[in-house]
């Protein structure tokens, strides 16, 4: 009881500090699993581990293949997880180099470090190509961690988010085909019962991944699953939808859940987000249980194994080689800088799927009697622990070095994806600024996204909008919902992360009646609250530019725009096309050079009246 309860509060420290330090979990998970195991044979007085997951067929936590089935069924709930964030839509968006890096650098990363294991370590074709596959992964547990503190630009960032969450699937299915090649093989001989296999385990995973997943969908939809069964209910099917599948198709059941999960994921379902987040947070437990479980059950034996030259040369070859050649093919005729590419090749950690189908897969073969199978484990652990050591350590200096660290965010992220925003949006846009809107209501999100605009449907309440990191380039922030206490939650708790260059919002009724009590974040002026804005806008939905003469002549615009209740200032715009936003507090103009504009949402200016007033100020 002690070991269990033991391992789930090692676990979730590890994840508080990781969460501190702002490091992949993985990292913390996996060093106190080595001290809790096989480090602490060297401490403890019988030469015990602290944490035992396997002694013999009557002791330990797991005795037996308990260990193996806990560890196939938590990996199942991890790739289904995962299969629910796959997007078909975000695939289309994300280019052709997300593409050829999950094929063409998969083909490179499984026949390179396969090569490089063969002829280092000498192992055979088989176990070499199973390693190779097992590293494939990188993993969007590790990634995210890396870059949320990087400020990159959007492309970058994107690349790598993606790459990571659309190959850990793909890197899970070349590690099952070829587990079960070799299984079948009978060492891997090209036999005709490894191919009946192989086709085997396609035809079932995807069978029951497809069918399952429509199933649970309708019910889902036609409300036969009661709400506080949701969450409980979708999880016992995943795990019936792994054991069924690998009863018919030995080890068929990893594709099953992933297939489960991508096909759910792209259901429109009302209740993903709900699921998801519910997968998400058993995720994390598992995570924590599984990567200490791992790594503690790992002997000493294993690491004297590797500790040599020769993994120094694997895992220096499968970094500075295998990934930068891989990266670079892929990115072949894109409009990805070189200082570019080489960042993305120097960044690419493993994460859980490859530490834990490794053990899997090594602790299987090796019952089998199969030569070099003692390799796996230690050799993936090894790629695991080096390179999200290496990464979470050196990536923000190595962006530095390349120049590829933004100094400086100029992306405007707008809170509210009403039609107010939607206009300011797309003005911004074409004048050639990142802007993304959030909601969450959907529909807004899609309106905006029908305008050629980004958005996101994401609650403002909600920890997780600071981990997006295709948010790094933020640097200004405007509060524009019709919610006032939004607003300002808006501002206090995001203004330092997206609004370092200023945060802004609308004003309330409150202010509004008290012109002295101006907020300095206010946006436009005190007398423009929301419900101003959303009549101007369903009477003049446009933004207009009208260029400036003099001090005097813009103090004679804003007065206008002040009588004027059609009529609403919002940003300046100088002669370079740089735009300021104007806050409540109002900007002065310190200079009238020639090519300054005046940006206005709502009615035209009156074209005599502004002639007028030019030749009064003049």
């Amino acid at each position: 009881m002690l070991e269990l309860a033991g391992i789930i509060i090692l676990g979730i420290i590890a994840q508080w500090v990781a969460w501190r330090l702002k490091l992949p979990a993985i990292l913390p998970l996996i060093l106190i699993g080595l001290f809790v195991g096989p480090i602490s044979t060297l401490l403890s007085e019988d030469g015990q581990k602290w944490i035992e997951p396997i002694w013999n067929e009557e002791k330990g936590l797991f005795p037996g293949e308990s260990l193996y089935y806990f560890v196939s069924l938590a990996i199942s709930i991890i790739l289904f997880e995962g299969g629910l964030t796959l997007k078909r839509s975000e695939i289309k968006n994300v280019g052709p180099v997300i593409t050829k890096l999950i094929t063409l650098g998969s083909l490179v990363t499984f026949f390179g470090a396969g090569l490089a294991a063969h002829y280092i370590f000498g192992l055979s074709w088989q176990i070499s190509f199973l390693f190779s596959a097992l590293i494939i992964v990188t993993g969007p547990t590790v990634i995210t961690p890396i870059l949320r503190n990087i400020p990159l630009k959007k492309d970058i960032s994107t690349v790598l988010k993606w790459e990571g969450i659309l190959i850990d699937p793909i890197g899970a299915l070349v590690a099952v085909l070829v587990f079960e090649f070799i299984s079948v093989g009978k060492g891997g001989a090209f036999t005709i019962t490894a191919l009946t296999e192989f086709g085997k385990i396609l035809l079932f995973g995807f069978t029951f991944g497809f069918t399952f997943a429509h199933a649970l969908t309708f019910a889902i939809r036609k409300k036969l699953i009661p709400h506080y069964l949701l969450n409980v209910v979708s999880l016992s099917v995943v795990l019936l939808v792994f054991v069924m599948s690998d009863n018919f198709a030995h080890e068929s059941g990893l594709l099953a859940v992933v297939v489960m999960g991508m096909v759910m994921g792209n259901t429109n379902l009302p209740n993903l987000k709900e699921l998801l987040y519910f997968k998400e947070s058993l995720s994390v437990l598992l995570i924590s249980i599984l990567f200490i479980l791992l790594a503690a059950n790992i002997n000493i034996s294993d690491l004297e194994l590797i500790y040599n030259w020769n993994t120094a040369w694997l895992f220096l070859i499968i970094v500075f080689v295998v990934r930068p050649i891989g990266v670079f093919l892929s990115t072949q005729g894109s409009s990805l800088k070189f200082r570019e590419k080489l960042f993305i090749g120097w960044v690419g950690p493993r994460g859980i799927v490859a530490a834990g189908i490794a053990s899997l897969f090594g602790s299987k073969l090796l019952s089998q009697g199969e030569p070099g199978a003692e390799y796996i484990t230690p050799l993936v652990f090894m790629i695991v622990l080096g390179t999200v050591l290496l990464n979470a350590t050196t990536a923000r200096v190595f962006a530095k070095g390349v120049g590829v660290f933004l100094t400086k965010s100029e992306g405007i992220l707008i809170v509210g994806g009403s039609k107010i925003s939607r206009l300011m949006g797309n003005y911004l846009k074409q004048n050639n600024r990142h802007v993304v809107l959030i909601d969450n209501n959907s529909n807004n999100v899609e309106k905006a996204k029908k305008l050629g605009l980004e958005a996101m449907t994401a609650n403002i309440y909600s920890d997780s909008l600071g981990d997006n990191i295709e948010l790094n380039d933020m640097g200004y922030l405007m509060a524009l919902t019709g919610n006032a206490e939004i607003n300002k939650y808006a501002i206090d708790k995001f203004k330092d992360q997206f609004g370092e260059n200023g945060a802004f919002r609308l004003v309330d009724a409150d202010e509004m009646s008290d012109p002295g009590n101006n907020p300095k974040e206010g946006l436009f002026s005190h007398t423009d609250d929301f419900i101003k804005l959303a009549e101007v806008v369903r009477k003049y939905p446009a933004i207009h530019e009208i260029e400036i003469n003099s001090l005097e002549h813009y103090q004679q615009l804003i007065a206008s725009t002040q009588e004027d209740h059609d009529m609403v200032p919002i940003f300046l715009k100088d002669a370079e096309g740089g735009l300021q936003i104007i806050s409540s507090y109002g900007i002065e103009l310190t200079a009238a050079d020639e090519g300054f504009k005046l940006v206005y949402l709502g009615k035209m200016f009156d074209l005599d009246e502004v002639s007028i007033a030019k030749n009064e100020t003049s």
